[in-house]
């Protein structure tokens, strides 16, 4: 609930720090005192339009700090969380509003959008009477104040959740199909690309290992010459082959009388022959190698050429090659499978359409059921508010196919007509000032507990009625104050009496300048402010008897 308003330079208000209680919080006043200024700079705070006219003449900003107590699933801060900004269950906005008409706000001291700041405000507070769509106003409000009405949210999370399903198997299926389509288009180059592949058959590392056999035939002559050279220096007449050869024999004729170490030495030329006898192998063998095919460096250079090619032509590396041709061999053969996984997704699909159309089907069903329940607790609450010769009606209107939404496919819209055969219209467009208040009193009544907002304000709902009227207005006043804050700006001395908390708003002129004051009325203050909307600007001893009377039924 609203717990503390601090107003600083807003039109005739120099500085006000009001105090808030739970129940019923009546404020009255003289005209023109300055009670629809408070309700502008609440407006402020909520997130309502700035201009620069509401800076107090000769300040250069204008200040609104509204403190809220929340309990923990209010819905206000489930919204903050979404946006990232942590508070606790006390939240503080503020809005400043500069001489040149730009603004700010701020939760908890930090900065935040205006957008964010009129989102808050309308989960916080309803203002009531107002010729703006705002709170029952709001046509979009109207269908979930109908399923609350009905208790039909367990309807409403089955359709949602359906809703949810039928988009997914949408959005699948036309993902699918849009890459068939996209494959189909390119299946040419796809048959193209996977033979032109299948005939290099590229393979990882391949272009690195020609290069280098490309590098050691470039120098075919000088490597046989050098290789050749090797072999005479190993194996000619005088090599070192047949050298260790025969100084291996030499040894081993006398090989018993060397002892230990002998036996050592002679066991190392062994193996030193044996490695270089497979040495010479080797040699022998790269030699024929490179004579083996002169063409072979041709065939290098092609087979270089031609992976280098495919590399760029695909935008690939010449190593990527293989895993390319690997991905469009699986894309060419998902084609032949598509058919069957799009007829498999599109018959799921259907499936969760008609899971929702089922669950919108029920849903709409029990609204419709409900409609004529709301209509008649409506319609019982206006002959005591002096609207007998209105008529209020929930029209439901189906919505094209793609205007279904998660919350069904049911446009609802509370209207009304005020005379005896004129057309049904939306609220404000038919009632005056009062008598829009107290439509929205009416309806509030009715769907008490249905809204997020803990605090509803009334602004003059008691216009142009007195008696009886204004009796049954302040009982449905007390009677809302069981379930929300009420604050009510009000001429009728029947509401005030009622009030747990009563607020006088005054102007006052200090050096020439008019300033708005607001006062908290004690027992004797509240006889004589009731007695003065009783009997005008001569209070009498009979009006402050009245006020006795209307404060003693009040307990």
């Amino acid at each position: 609930m609203l717990t503390g308003l601090a107003i600083r330079n807003v039109v005739l208000i120099e500085q006000l720090i009001l105090t808030f209680e739970s129940g019923l919080t009546v404020l009255t006043g003289e005209t023109g005192a300055g009670k629809s200024i408070l309700l502008d700079a609440l407006g402020l705070a909520l997130g309502a339009r700035s201009e620069s006219g509401l800076v107090r003449s000769g300040a250069s900003l204008a200040v609104v700090t509204a403190e809220f107590s929340l309990p923990e699933d209010h819905p206000a801060l489930a919204l903050l969380a979404e946006q990232g900004l942590q508070t606790g269950q006390n939240l503080i906005l503020r809005r400043q509003v500069g001489s040149d008409g730009r603004s700010r706000a701020f939760v908890n001291d930090q900065p935040i959008s205006i957008g964010l700041l009129r989102q808050l405000g309308d989960l916080l507070v309803e203002i009531e009477g107002q010729f703006e769509a705002h709170g029952l106003l709001d046509v979009a409000t109207h269908r979930g104040h109908l399923d609350r009405f009905a208790a039909l949210e367990n309807h409403v999370a089955r359709t949602r959740g359906a809703f949810a399903a039928w988009r997914k198997a949408k959005q699948e299926h036309a993902e699918a199909a849009a890459l068939t389509d996209k494959a189909r288009s390119e299946e040419e180059y796809l048959r193209h690309a996977v033979a032109e592949l299948d005939l290099a058959a590229p393979k990882p590392g391949e272009e690195a290992e020609l290069a280098a056999e490309r590098a050691r035939l470039s120098n075919r002559e000088q490597a046989l010459e050098a290789l050749n050279g090797a072999i005479s220096d190993l194996s000619g007449d005088r090599g070192t082959e047949r050298s260790l050869a025969s100084a291996l024999r030499r040894l081993q004729r006398i090989q018993d009388k060397l002892g230990s170490e002998g036996e050592s030495a002679v066991a190392a030329l062994d193996r030193a022959s044996i490695e270089l006898t497979e040495g010479v192998a080797s040699l022998q063998r790269l030699i024929a190698s490179i004579d083996a095919d002169p063409q072979r460096l041709e065939k290098l250079e092609e087979r270089i050429y031609l992976l280098r090619d495919l590399a760029r032509k695909h935008r690939t590396t010449p190593d990527g090659l293989s895993e390319l041709h690997e991905e469009l061999k699986k894309q060419l053969a998902s084609l032949e499978n598509q058919g069957g996984d799009i007829a498999k997704l599109r018959e799921a699909e259907q499936k969760a359409r008609e899971a929702y159309v089922a669950a919108a089907e029920s849903l709409c069903k029990g609204r419709s059921r409900a409609i004529k329940f709301l209509e008649a607790a409506v319609r019982d609450e206006l002959p005591p508010l002096k609207l007998e010769r209105a008529r209020f009606t929930v029209q439901l209107e189906k919505l094209d196919e793609p205007r279904w939404g998660e919350e069904g496919w049911d446009q609802i819209s509370f209207v009304v007509s005020t005379n005896p055969g004129a057309p049904p219209a939306p609220i404000e467009q038919v009632a005056s000032g009062g008598e829009l208040a107290r439509f929205m009193l009416a309806l509030t009544v009715v769907l008490a507990g249905g809204q997020a907002a803990e605090t509803l304000i009334f602004d003059e709902v008691d216009t142009g009625i007195s008696g009886a009227t204004a009796t049954a207005v302040g009982e449905r006043l007390k009677r809302l104050s069981e379930h929300f804050q009420m604050l009510v700006i009000t001429h009728s001395p029947q509401v005030a009496a009622l009030a747990d908390q009563h607020w006088s708003v005054a102007k006052e002129t200090f050096r020439n300048n008019a300033i708005t004051t607001v006062t908290a009325l004690d027992k004797r203050q509240r006889r004589e402010e009731i007695a003065r909307l009783l009997a005008g600007t001569t209070i009498t001893d009979e009006a402050r008897a009245a006020a006795d009377k209307l404060l003693a039924d009040a307990k």
